[in-house]
């Protein structure tokens, strides 16, 4: 039987993380994996989705913004083969990079999936593997709505897996995953409907950015249809799908892609059978230090439901291999403040408290908040002028900073900064304090009144 200090069930961004940084001190550990290195992430994830909003940006470029900058777009073409088969290069290169680091830090990766026999014990392929401790990152898969037809419809894995674009596209979710999908594709050309169950997607960011992000959707003509709650699917002769709504509404679209939610991925973990335990939403149950009810058991990442981020479970896999061979007894995650980029058309960047968020906690008497709205100067010589809107929201006579929200051209790239700044305590008097870059969007960060 192999025995390890330490293994990771999951060879995503948590379990990678986690076994490199316990492998940097000198612990014997390896990674358990039955797909691909990277996890969702890198295959299937935010890096290849990321990938493809650069070439939805370029396109936008070329169409809105070109011209009037002094470039013709006449004879400019898109050939998505091109674009999946670089894309696709650039993700193989991302799991080679993977195997070299295991290799200079002697991590062992394992393929195959894991199940438990005992609380030291999994099997895999067959073969029995100890550890004196186990890290379970088996992440999230995408949530299968159970209604007549559903199986017809696609999930966000499988638009990676596409040989060309459909012409046309229904979207189904209201998160971030459906919003970025929605905007990819209407940007690349296919005919794109977003469809969410109540009033607007991203319901749970500040109001002030949903509703700049819904007035850019019917500016560029991405329909988005409210108050829809999905009865069946149909397949018809030509192999379109028509989706049919409990309101009695129905559209039809080559594709249908469900973007409705993640789940955690545990089910063939066998977790009954050594008492883990699972909360009501069906992820793995765990404390501040990352344990799970077995105390040399942890969990991190998708699979305990908190911030489902890849940058977070990245940091809270690091910070649990330091504490357990660095002697940092202490060290844990610190879930308060973590920036956040949703990469629609315009980007969106928000950093804790929305202004509701703030005033169910604080009361709206603690907190006062400041807004900037403007056009992005990018889009100033373009057909289209693409809005932007800022915002800060603070507590107390001091006017601590306890969010910042922002969607607009270049949001992503600006607000890790601010993040440091936030976490540090930062104040209004401090952004005023700070001069401004002019020009650019960053300043209005440090320039509203």
């Amino acid at each position: 039987m192999k025995r390890f200090d330490m293994i990771a069930i999951g060879g995503g961004s948590g379990g990678i993380a986690t076994m490199n940084r316990a492998a940097e001190y000198g612990a014997k550990v390896a990674v358990i994996e039955g797909h691909f290195l990277g996890g969702t992430c890198v295959n299937i994830g935010c890096v290849p989705k990321k990938l493809m909003w650069y070439g939805a940006q370029i396109a936008e470029a070329f169409h809105h913004y070109g011209p009037e900058y002094g470039f013709s777009a006449d004879t400019v073409t898109f050939d998505f083969e091109t674009l999946k088969k670089n894309r696709d290069a650039y993700i193989e290169r991302a799991r080679r990079s993977y195997k070299g680091s295991f290799e200079r830090n002697k991590v062992e990766v394992i393929e195959g999936f894991a199940r438990f026999v005992d609380p030291h014990t999994v099997e895999v392929n067959g073969e029995q593997i100890y550890a004196d401790k186990i890290v379970i990152a088996t992440g999230a898969k995408p949530v299968l709505p159970s209604i007549p037809g559903g199986e017809y419809a696609s999930i966000s894995d499988d638009v990676f897996a596409w040989e060309k674009l459909p012409h046309s596209v229904a979207v189904i979710g209201a998160g971030y995953i459906a919003v970025e999908m929605a905007g990819v594709l209407h940007s690349l050309g296919v005919q794109t409907d977003l469809f969410v169950r109540r009033d607007r997607p991203l319901r749970r960011f500040d109001s002030y950015i949903t509703d700049a992000l819904v007035a850019e959707m019917q500016q560029v003509g991405l329909a988005l249809h409210s108050h829809k709650i999905p009865q069946r699917i149909e397949k018809n002769m030509d192999d379109s799908l028509t989706i049919y709504f409990e309101d009695g509404s129905h559209h039809t679209a080559e594709k249908i892609l469900w973007a409705v939610g993640r789940r955690a991925n545990i089910e063939d973990l066998n977790l009954k059978a050594i008492g883990i335990t699972t909360t009501s939403s069906g992820h793995i149950a765990v404390n501040e230090f990352q344990e799970t009810s077995i105390p040399h058991i942890y969990a991190l990442g998708d699979v305990t439901g908190e911030k489902e981020l890849t940058p977070v479970a990245i940091k809270a896999g690091r910070t649990l291999s330091e504490r357990l061979f660095n002697g940092k007894t202490d060290a844990k995650m610190d879930y308060h403040f973590i920036p956040t980029v949703v990469f629609s058309h315009p980007a969106i960047g928000t950093i804790g408290y929305s202004q509701e968020e703030a005033e169910r906690e604080f009361g709206a008497e603690q907190v006062k908040v400041y807004t900037a709205a403007f056009t992005s100067m990018y889009t100033a010589l373009g057909n289209h002028r693409q809005a932007a809107r800022f915002k800060l929201v603070t507590t107390g006579a001091e006017e601590k900073i306890i969010g910042l929200h922002g969607i607009g051209y270049g949001v992503d790239e600006m607000i890790q900064g601010f993040a440091v700044a936030i976490k540090m305590g930062a104040t209004k008097a401090d952004f005023d304090a700070t001069v401004a870059i002019h020009p650019t969007g960053a300043e209005e960060f440090v320039t509203m009144r």
